[in-house]
């Protein structure tokens, strides 16, 4: 393991997370920081020359279409069930004064 973690830094990590961690704790998330950083190193290792930057990991397209209305708002076999319309509305209680 290359990546060590000090107590310094596991300290600034744990006031930027407002976390609160026992010694346990401590221990415990050093040692998997110090794992991630070791991965990472691992990863900035391998050769990406030639290889197109991405921003997701599958091909993705443009998956909207048209707003196109098909089957109309269906407006006045809506008012034909209301008990009460005026024009193009319903008529309802009033709920204040």
């Amino acid at each position: 393991m290359a990546n060590v973690i000090d107590d310094e830094t596991m300290e600034y990590v744990g006031i930027l997370a407002k976390l609160e961690l026992s010694e346990d704790e401590r221990e415990a998330a050093k040692k998997d920081m110090g794992r991630m950083l070791d991965y990472i190193d691992q990863l900035n290792e391998l050769d990406t020359a030639g290889v197109e930057p991405m921003s997701h990991v599958l091909s993705t397209r443009n998956v909207f279409r048209e707003d196109v209305v098909t089957n109309g708002d269906g407006r006045e076999d809506t008012l034909y069930n209301a008990p009460e319309t005026k024009g193009d509305m319903f008529v309802a209680p009033k709920t204040f004064e």
